[in-house]
């Protein structure tokens, strides 16, 4: 799919990836693009319309699906992560908390803009995922088997999608440079760049796209003899 001429719908668009994805966006020829954000007053980007979106709220997500009817790509990028390991205290509740926003916020979306895209000639959704998709330790444990889900999601969507045309990418990358990853002392990868290797990938056609070096190697070692996942993420 390309972006010239599209019109995007990005979820948590004020900062971080989201913004990235704005700008690239609107950089690529996008006729319009949607910027989500629980608040849409932090969405600062000219060039863009600002639309108030919790993927959490079931009456946001039909609220947005109505208003926008005219979207062709829809990248659900909203994310939260916690720290720590399933055995430590509250691990159940944060566990429920992302996946309110990680898992359940893009079936949500991808359910009432499917329609939407099939009306377009099929569109695209471009999910954000993550090495965590497929390694785990106890630094994002609960985040990681959140993001395993989703990642699950991608492929069931890509499959349900195929018939009525949409390309459903799977963006999975390392460690960002965004507030999302302030304090954890690992190699980061900035967010424009691994939007611009989404984007490219997006618009070749592509399903998956392993958007930074670590995710190319981790996806490697998944058939590696012992496993990579078998390993654990050192803070």
């Amino acid at each position: 799919m390309k972006l010239d001429n599209a019109t995007v719908l990005i979820t948590g668009a004020n900062r971080g990836i989201g913004l990235a994805f704005a700008r690239e966006a609107l950089a690529r020829g996008a006729r319009k693009v949607y910027a989500a954000a629980r608040d849409p007053a932090s969405v600062r980007l000219e060039g863009v319309e600002a639309l108030r979106l919790d993927v959490t709220r079931p009456d946001d997500v039909a609220a947005a699906a109505q208003r926008c009817r005219d979207v062709t790509l829809l990248i659900n990028n909203a994310g939260i992560a916690r720290v720590g390991g399933f055995l430590a205290e509250g691990s159940i509740d944060a566990a429920r908390e992302q996946l309110e926003t990680n898992f359940f916020g893009p079936l949500r979306l991808s359910q009432a803009f499917a329609p939407v895209l099939a009306a377009h000639g099929g569109g695209a959704i471009l999910n954000v995922l993550s090495i965590a998709s497929w390694i785990n330790s106890p630094l994002l444990a609960t985040y990681g088997a959140t993001k395993s889900a989703a990642w699950s999601l991608t492929n069931g969507l890509r499959h349900e999608l195929r018939a009525q045309g949409t390309q459903v990418l799977g963006m999975h990358m390392g460690f960002v440079d965004t507030d999302l990853t302030r304090g954890i002392d690992m190699p980061k990868t900035t967010a424009d760049d691994v939007v611009r290797r989404a984007l490219d990938a997006l618009e070749a056609g592509a399903e998956e796209v392993l958007a930074d070096e670590i995710t190319q190697q981790v996806k490697r070692g998944l058939s590696a003899d012992p496993g990579v996942y078998l390993q654990t993420i050192a803070r």
